[in-house]
């Protein structure tokens, strides 16, 4: 069949018709074993009961009436989320990217509050914070920002996971507002930092009056085994992104401030015509119920730790196998060589993942992942890889 669609994506010759938890069957009847999940959105799987009910009761009550009125889901939604982030307000879109814009255009109401008239932000290496002309600028992506130029200037890039940089870079400039990071690099190839990476970037923060702003569109939301990654340590962002997971496949992201960053806007300053809407609210606040109620944050933290290690045990001697690294259920297994001719011999053992930074799978299993379906992921990729 002849496509209208515009060529910007490179799919896979496949098409789902349903899904269960971590399963999806094609048109064909074949079953996949998603360890993708929709690129991290779908952590509670497919057709939860408890989400496929919120949709339903939401849909028969009103789907949208727009920001000029009050949207009670909305504040709740805005009450639930600073109270798991220990943020103080909150501004409702419909994806990470914008949610990232809606962070830069925070730094740019900052540098105003301290009279630059070019606020800058630091960003690093290999980072993706979306696709619109702010975030692509902010991403260290040349693949994504060609033939976009020019760029929006204000971004100022330094190797991730590179304090000293970062320092070289405040001591020498006075119109730095912010400092932006992932804080797990996602498609730049599953890459953790040092332990005391956010607790330095906080400290330098303080030090130089900017803000701390955390990306965790990916590692948001249970991701990791904690709400947000930077619960791992003792420290709070001033911004908090987050998306994905947030909507469980229904789109909805948040930008979530504190402190300083919270009261920068003013009523007409931004806006979403769709952003914060009653049904993307309904969900987002049955996931956050859903995870509580099912206790699922030690779950991905135990079955993170089985799934690394099983790949560890099985894998890592392969010569072909460079790293395995991640954390809870964001995982990454490093190759020797760009390797993304490997995801239609994974599509044939019935896998699904994607590949990040040329030669990194990137594996984004469900939270409600059981151990045989850990043990399955584990097998497949072996296979498949024993084809690479």
């Amino acid at each position: 069949m002849t496509s209208h669609l515009m060529p910007t994506y490179k799919r896979l010759p496949v098409s789902f018709e349903r899904g269960q938890g971590a399963w999806l069957w094609d048109s064909n009847g074949n079953p996949y074993l998603d360890a993708l999940t929709g690129i991290a959105v779908c952590g509670l799987g497919h057709a939860h009961p408890k989400i496929t009910a919120t949709i339903y009761e939401q849909a028969q009550k009103v789907l949208h009436t727009g920001n000029g009125f009050r949207v009670d889901h909305q504040e709740h939604l805005a009450d639930r989320l600073t109270q798991l982030s220990g943020m103080d307000n909150a501004f409702f879109a419909n994806s990470g990217a914008e949610v990232n814009e809606t962070a830069l255009k925070l730094c740019r109401l900052w540098g105003r509050e301290k009279n630059i008239a070019l606020p800058h932000v630091i960003v690093t290496d290999n980072a993706f914070h979306g696709r619109t002309l702010a975030t692509l600028s902010a991403s260290g992506s040349r693949i994504i920002q060609a033939g976009f130029e020019p760029l929006v200037q204000g971004f100022i890039r330094v190797p991730f996971n590179d304090i000293n940089a970062i320092q070289t870079v405040l001591q020498s400039r006075h119109d730095v507002v912010a400092i932006m990071v992932e804080p797990i690099l996602g498609n730049g190839g599953i890459k953790i930092p040092a332990d005391d990476y956010l607790v330095e970037l906080r400290k330098l923060c303080d030090q130089h009056d900017c803000l701390l702003i955390l990306d965790e569109i990916q590692t948001g939301i249970g991701r990791t085994g904690k709400w947000f990654y930077y619960q791992h340590t003792p420290i709070l962002p001033d911004v908090l992104t987050c998306a994905k997971t947030l909507g469980n496949g229904i789109p909805i992201g948040a930008c979530l401030a504190r402190g300083k960053a919270a009261h920068l806007f003013h009523a007409g300053q931004h806006g979403s015509t769709f952003g914060g809407n009653p049904f993307a609210c309904a969900v987002a606040l049955r996931v956050l119920q859903t995870i509580e109620e099912e206790n699922l944050l030690p779950h991905i933290v135990k079955t993170g730790a089985l799934l690394q290690q099983s790949l560890n045990e099985t894998l890592s001697h392969h010569p072909a196998i460079k790293a395995i690294r991640g954390r809870g259920l964001m995982l990454g297994v490093e190759l020797s060589a760009p390797c993304s001719h490997l995801l239609p011999i994974a599509l044939k053992e019935g896998l699904l993942f994607n590949v990040t930074a040329e030669n990194v799978i990137r594996l984004l299993p469900p939270y409600i992942l059981n151990a045989d379906e850990a043990a399955q992921i584990v097998t497949r990729l072996q296979k498949t890889i024993e084809q690479f």
